[in-house]
């Protein structure tokens, strides 16, 4: 029997109350759950730069999550704070960090809506620090009703993997997002897009595995298309 791929999850951090007065890690279990279901073993990851090497010499892939925070803008060259941009300077150090020794390593990488963006900015790209200032046509891209309802469609690259997995050129989509990618990464090629233009996906063709969506596809564990995007996850982890 095939061992199942051991999959690095990143926490969230939260400052002391509500569960607890100490600081504290948090991790909604749909991440976990959608690894579980796709055939992976979900494993956290706590945000210690010193534990990078032992993480990544034990894990077959790197889940970078979501979270209510944001890439401080120097990470991507820039010195204006928007005042709606929320750091976490150890968790973003973190995942930077793991990022970009993981795709040296060339172990699958996937970037969930601010997993997305990080990626896109260890990659060299850079962020809209706030979409509604920078882009006063969109869409409001953060969903006010159930998460586990769609609110927008998003068109497929052709060509792309993205577009492999998911057998499309067009899908409905979730959006809890105030942020966004700006300026894609060099190495990175375009494979969903909003109707208002906002980039909603890339992809690295440059790696085993590196593929980054704006929307949330572990809301949708049970629907059959988001979780193809996990099962093609996991199973790059297993090659």
């Amino acid at each position: 029997m095939t061992q199942k791929p051991l999959i690095g999850i990143t926490f969230d951090s939260r400052d002391p109350g509500g569960y607890s007065n100490y600081p504290w890690y948090a991790l909604r279990d749909n991440y976990c759950l959608s690894v579980q279901h796709a055939g992976g073993v979900p494993f956290p990851l706590t945000h210690e730069l010193d534990l990078v090497d032992d993480f990544l010499s034990r894990i077959q892939g790197l889940l970078i999550t979501g979270g209510g925070h944001d890439v401080d803008p120097k990470l991507y060259g820039e010195t204006f704070l928007h005042p709606k941009t929320t750091l976490k300077p150890k968790r973003t150090l973190f995942e930077l960090e793991i990022t970009k020794r993981a795709l040296e390593k060339n172990i699958p990488v996937f970037g969930i809506c601010g997993g997305e963006q990080l990626i896109n900015v260890a990659l060299g790209g850079t962020l809209i620090q706030h979409i509604p200032d920078e882009v006063p046509q969109s869409l409001n891209h953060v969903q006010d009703e159930n998460p586990h309802q769609t609110c927008h469609k998003v068109k497929i690259t052709p060509q792309t993997l993205l577009h492999e997995i998911l057998g499309t050129e067009e899908f409905d989509v979730n959006s809890v997002h105030h942020q966004a990618v700006k300026d894609l990464a060099p190495s990175a090629i375009l494979n969903a897009i909003a109707p208002d233009g906002i980039i909603e996906g890339f992809e690295s063709p440059h790696h085993r595995f590196c593929l980054g969506l704006q929307w949330h596809p572990e809301c949708f564990s049970e629907c059959s298309q988001s979780s193809k995007i996990f099962k093609a996850f996991i199973q790059a982890c297993r090659e």
